[in-house]
């Protein structure tokens, strides 16, 4: 009876171990703001912390999350905060962003490889998916005030569908999600992917391939 008991406490560690280890470390003290300065700080979570006797409220504070220009091929401008521009996030595990859409922009697929993204639609009407990984889509035309969620890196999308401007912001569980735009990081890598291993995969002509890659390539 002792070895069962011991085998499923072990077997509840290792479960516990491996979700702890999918998301961000747990905090050790009450916060770490992030600082470059290394002669009067602790290293935490890949961040050096701010001595906490000179923390203030500015540290916790990030006051230009406005609306953005979206005039540009995919009519959408995002402001992503993560701890590498908004350093009182270091160790809390969450981060944020705000997205505007001209009428008719997209968000092209992408994924955060490090964090489940929480959406909110304050304006317009926003057709918004992810694929899982059964190739599965789960789609949904959000109006607003609607919340949608998209599990942790999975290929995702947001459209505005409407005929007016829209604003959506997500929330993240990781301090720094990560951010991969596929057709970038497939078409406009440095070096470039040999173009007829492209060609196979996606069922392309080597020229088209190669067209993808000097448009991607000039857009990073």
């Amino acid at each position: 009876m002792k070895s069962v008991n011991f085998l499923l406490a072990f077997v509840l560690m290792a479960l516990a171990s491996s979700l702890a280890s999918a998301y961000d470390p747990s905090p050790l003290q009450d916060y770490c703001v992030a600082i470059n300065d290394t002669k009067t700080a602790i290293f935490v979570n890949g961040r050096y912390c701010k001595d906490p006797s000179v923390a203030t409220a500015d540290d916790f504070t990030f006051s230009r999350l406005i609306p953005t220009d979206t005039n540009n091929s995919l009519g959408v401008n995002a402001t992503l905060l993560t701890v590498d521009n908004f350093p009182g996030l270091n160790t809390l595990g969450i981060a944020i962003a705000r997205a505007d859409f001209a009428p008719g922009g997209v968000f092209p697929p992408h994924i955060h490889p490090r964090g489940t993204e929480l959406v909110l639609v304050q304006n317009g009407t926003f057709y918004v998916g992810f694929v899982d990984s059964n190739n599965t889509l789960f789609g949904k035309i959000l109006y607003p005030g609607d919340v949608f969620v998209i599990p942790i890196g999975l290929i995702h999308f947001q459209v505005n569908i409407g005929k007016t401007d829209g604003v959506i912001f997500a929330s993240f569980n990781s301090q720094n999600p990560g951010f991969i735009r596929l057709a970038n990081s497939i078409f406009g890598t440095n070096p470039p992917i040999d173009p007829y291993t492209l060609a196979r995969a996606f069922q392309l002509d080597v020229n088209a391939v190669k067209q993808l890659q000097a448009k991607f390539s000039s857009t990073n």
